[in-house]
């Protein structure tokens, strides 16, 4: 039969339409060796989330390889140019079988990438030279990953690179001066890493730079020359240790960022005619001389922060300011007068505006501002005039007060000095008797220098328990009705959690008192002497470092007397956990360095009272830094406790030191200083660690980093909200008893009153240096008062109204504790499968 006409018309359509097709640029079917590299490369991935669309049959050049932007393929032809894998902030490191040199050989297979996004997917190892094998790259962004070592040379080949975002890894050493010379080098962002060492003066003449962002290192000395820079509109270098003077710069910048430096002297003057700027912060250095009110009327200033500095000069109400103002900051200065009437809420609502702590006159009750001759006495102690000119000369009558204020401040320094000294050297005649050389011990005997065998004396573990229960309202039996009145009948609103075994409430006691209230299901016909060895193991959990016991009550059936539910009453810990201060906390609310090493302490003071100071001791008790809760003076308290509340026989599994809670007491105690390892792994490093893996990772990080005698790799390792506030000193102790906790066999793990002595110690010799640096810094902003900075690793996903959680528990035998804190937080259940155990 023939075909008709029309039917041969379309077959030649068909045909024609599929040339057109194979012809236009993305429609070709991928070369097979690149579809290869491609899954080869999601497999070096460990197949993150967002390359699950990825399958066998996907055509990577026809839209298949693109879900969405986090994930995309892009092609020309039949070969790729585009790589974009965007994975979550702070995704825990790969494997320990991953390899950073096989991830880039692969990626060379791609001879046509020019854009390349690698970022939060977890990459760690040095950032191999091999990165030059890719020559046509353009763009490159592996921000939010765990490479370390310098910035390689490798990518000096790359002519052709327009954009490097290397934010958020752990690199150190200094910017290399070749960075410099890349011809097209547009985008430099280096933010959130180590890096030390001056800006190398190549980078004043990149001709094509138009956004430098280099901040959160510990870049030093002065900026080169970027006045020749037309192209340059981002500068931010803040949260460094640059200055002492202010980069000269072109006058076309859209973003100037200087803050948490070392810059001083005053501003310069031709900064007021940058027409084009919208951002600027210079807050918290050492500037000095008049505040210019020209910056508030720039015509695109949005956001305007000079806090923290020495700037002087009278306000008026005839100030202007400009229409596009956001923010402005002028708090912390030596400013007189009053408040621009531009900047009152009835002028601009719907901007932001700071000036507390100046010597404004106060309106509406504010009694942030000095009195006006505490900024005029500030103000000549600095050898500054309003005028914003050093005086050479000074009247008779101004120049006798001055030289008696003078003479007053000096002495007085001279007395603080010498008390100080004192004090000081006191402190260390009577503390530090012990040479450091304890690291290397494993001496069991208490840090008061009782023996570890006192602690089997029934009158010594009296006195301790009276000591832990100092200020804790005593232990009691509570009835049904006081539970029940505390938490208005179980009311849901104040369910904190709930899981298999029972509930969680918070509760108000007649007398005010906040409690936790654990409600526990228990077997049938069981009668309260059933729970007698658990309820007295119970009552004697009371120590400044553990969420104590309050009480219990039991609930009987009326029909045979038997308990049907027991209440166990806890004190309510209202501050959060240890975590949300540290490795997921907002800016300014992370704990300092001190303060980290003062919970640490108490989580060992804990864990040694947990372990000797009650007969039997308690081991294997899941501490977890999210069980670590606390209380409003940041005193650290644990929380989750090895109680076989239901059952007899039933035994704890073990964790991650590979022993079971069941073998002997030696091991069960190194299982807690594991633990208690790894929470200090996270205290050190500031990134939550949730895994094994992450553990492994991390602690090889940390060996590079003890290992070598640079203080700079030390710190690199550091979480960069503290890292700058920390003697190196301390921070090498408890790094190095961290990696002792952290052994693999038990048996070489230190004991608790090892560890405490090591922690007393760092804490002493960090005290030791910030009385160092109070007494040698006499400037108005002192290291102590800068403001943090966001952590690199930081989870941006904060707890929003009443968020409740709860962890279930499928150990019949055994009971962890709550964690209740004021979101309403509630964790329980026992030990799980190693990898989730953080």
């Amino acid at each position: 039969m023939r075909a008709s006409p029309m039917a041969g018309a379309s077959h030649h359509l068909v045909v024609f339409l599929a040339a057109l097709l194979a012809l236009l640029p993305g429609s070709s079917q991928l070369q097979y060796s690149q579809t290869w590299t491609l899954f080869k490369i999601q497999q070096m991935l460990n197949h993150p989330p967002v390359l699950s669309h990825w399958r066998r049959t996907t055509d990577f050049c026809g839209g298949g390889g693109t879900a969405a932007p986090s994930a995309a393929v892009v092609c020309y032809g039949d070969t790729v140019t585009q790589l974009h894998i965007a994975g979550v902030r702070g995704a825990p490191p790969l494997p320990m079988n991953f390899s950073i040199g096989a991830l880039v050989m692969a990626l060379s297979r791609l001879p046509d990438l020019k854009v390349l996004t690698l970022s939060g997917l977890g990459l760690w190892g040095p950032l191999p030279d091999k990165i030059g094998r890719l020559a046509a790259l353009e763009i490159v962004n592996m921000s939010g990953n765990y490479l370390y070592g310098g910035v390689p040379g490798g990518l000096s080949q790359l002519t052709g690179l327009q954009t490097l975002i290397l934010d958020d890894n752990l690199l150190a050493g200094e910017l290399p001066a070749w960075i410099g010379e890349l011809p097209q080098l547009a985008v430099l962002s280096l933010r959130n890493n180590s890096l030390g060492g001056a800006v190398p003066a190549s980078v004043g003449r990149m001709e094509s730079l138009r956004s430098l962002v280099l901040a959160s290192n510990n870049l030093t000395g002065n900026l080169p020359d970027m006045s020749g820079l037309t192209n340059l509109q981002v500068i931010d270098v803040g949260d460094n240790w640059l200055g002492p003077a202010f980069p000269a710069l072109g006058r076309k910048v859209v973003t100037v960022v200087l803050s948490r430096n070392r810059f001083t002297g005053g501003l310069p003057g031709e900064i007021t005619s940058f027409y084009l700027l919208e951002r600027l912060d210079v807050s918290w250095n050492r500037f000095v001389g008049p505040f210019m009110p020209a910056l508030l009327s720039l015509p695109a200033i949005r956001y305007l922060n000079v806090a923290g500095n020495r700037f002087t000069g009278v306000l008026s109400d005839k100030v202007a300011c400009g229409d596009n103002l956001q923010f402005v900051d002028l708090s912390s200065n030596l400013l007189t007068g009053s408040e621009p009437a531009c900047l009152r809420p009835d002028k601009k609502p719907a901007t932001v505006v700071l000036v507390n702590a100046n010597c404004l006159e106060a309106t509406g009750g504010d009694a942030s501002q000095h009195p006006s001759p505490f900024c005029q006495n500030q103000a000549l102690a600095v050898g500054i005039t309003h005028g914003g000119k050093v005086r050479k000369k000074l009247t008779h009558h101004a120049g006798f007060l001055a030289g008696i204020a003078m003479a007053a401040l000096a002495a007085a320094s001279a007395i603080a000095v010498v008390a100080v000294v004192a004090v000081r050297r006191k402190n260390k005649k009577g503390v530090m008797v012990r040479p450091p050389a304890m690291l290397g011990e494993d001496n069991s005997s208490s840090t008061s220098g009782y023996p570890s065998k006192m602690f089997a004396d029934a009158r010594y573990i009296s006195q301790t328990v009276k000591l832990g229960a100092l200020g804790i309202p005593p232990y009691r039996t509570f009835s049904l009705v006081e539970l029940e009145a505390a938490t208005d009948n179980f009311e849901n609103s104040l369910l904190l959690g709930q899981d298999s075994f029972g509930e969680m409430y918070r509760g108000r006691l007649g007398n005010g008192t906040l409690v936790a209230i654990r409600s526990l299901k228990v077997k049938r016909n069981q009668s309260s002497l059933s729970f007698s060895r658990h309820i007295e193991t119970i009552s004697r959990l009371r120590h400044r470092n553990l969420v104590s016991a309050l009480g219990h009550c039991f609930e009987y059936d009326l029909d045979d007397s038997t308990v049907t539910q027991l209440y166990l009453v806890f004190e309510y810990v209202q501050n959060g956990n240890l975590r949300s201060r540290i490795s997921q906390g907002t800016e300014g609310r992370k704990l300092t360095w001190a303060q980290r090493i003062s919970a640490a302490i108490g989580i060992a003071n804990g864990i040694q009272f947990l372990h000797a100071g009650m007969m039997p001791g308690l081991f294997g008790n899941n501490l977890k830094i999210n069980n670590i809760l606390l209380d409003q003076n940041h005193v650290a308290k644990i929380s989750s406790y090895n109680i076989p509340i239901l059952g007899e026989a039933m035994k704890s599994e073990g964790g991650p030191g590979g022993k079971h809670h069941t073998e002997s007491p030696l091991l069960n105690d190194k299982t807690d200083i594991f633990d208690f390892g790894v929470i200090l792994l996270e205290i050190v490093s500031g990134k939550p660690i949730t895994s094994l893996y992450e553990v492994e990772i991390m602690k090889e990080l940390m060996l590079w980093a003890v290992a070598d005698e640079d203080l700079v790799r030390r710190r690199s390792f550091a979480d960069q909200e503290v890292s700058k506030g920390c003697s190196d000193e301390s921070l090498r102790t408890i790094m190095q008893i961290c990696l002792r906790c952290l052994a693999k066999e038990a048996v070489q793990r230190p004991s608790i009153e090892d560890v405490l002595w090591n922690l007393q110690f760092a804490a002493q010799v960090q005290d030791d240096w910030e009385g160092d640096n109070r007494s040698s810094d006499g400037s108005m902003v002192s290291s102590s008062s800068r403001i943090t900075k966001s952590s690199r690793f930081q989870n941006e996903q904060t707890r929003s109204g009443r968020e409740k959680e709860c962890e279930d528990s499928s150990a019949r035998g055994s009971v962890w504790l709550q964690a209740a804190t004021e979101d309403g937080n509630f964790e329980t259940g026992r030990r799980q499968a190693e990898d989730e155990r953080y």
